[in-house]
């Protein structure tokens, strides 16, 4: 597992962890910097994700409300959920991977730890954005 692919897992699994307890991002943040199976480059990454997602969270969920209107952000699954928002972090903010990888690997979280549907979900949802930001449409 390439370096990048294992702290999109781990920042996913710390945001989950975040949305579905009262832990601290700080906390959450220190046990994975005490954790010796992950190294500096992995723990920069997942902090720049979960810190990133954390910071601009309303206007990213603003962008999953305009794009996935059939599923309201506080009633999606929240793995579902939180892969879309870690990647239009990366995809609106970060910029430093490219369009397609980003997408492709938030489906491939999207099948490992979502249901079947969710896939689907997430592809259709960022390709949306990847398509509108393509045609030079401001990003937020």
């Amino acid at each position: 597992m390439t370096s990048r692919r294992l702290a999109r897992n781990v920042a996913l699994q710390s945001l989950y962890e975040l949305d579905c307890t009262t832990h601290k991002l700080e906390e959450v943040l220190a046990r994975l910097a005490a954790n010796e199976d992950i190294n500096e480059d992995v723990y920069d990454f997942v902090t720049r994700l979960v810190q990133g997602v954390h910071q601009h969270r309303r206007q990213i969920d603003s962008i999953i409300e305009q794009h996935a209107p059939a599923f309201p952000v506080q009633q999606m699954a929240a793995v579902d959920r939180i892969i879309l928002q870690m990647a239009l972090y990366e995809m609106l903010f970060s910029r430093d991977s490219p369009l397609k990888v980003i997408i492709n690997e938030a489906v491939e979280l999207a099948k490992r730890f979502g249901s079947d549907a969710s896939p689907k979900l997430v592809n259709g949802v960022l390709g949306s954005v990847a398509d509108i930001d393509s045609q030079g449409m401001p990003s937020p």
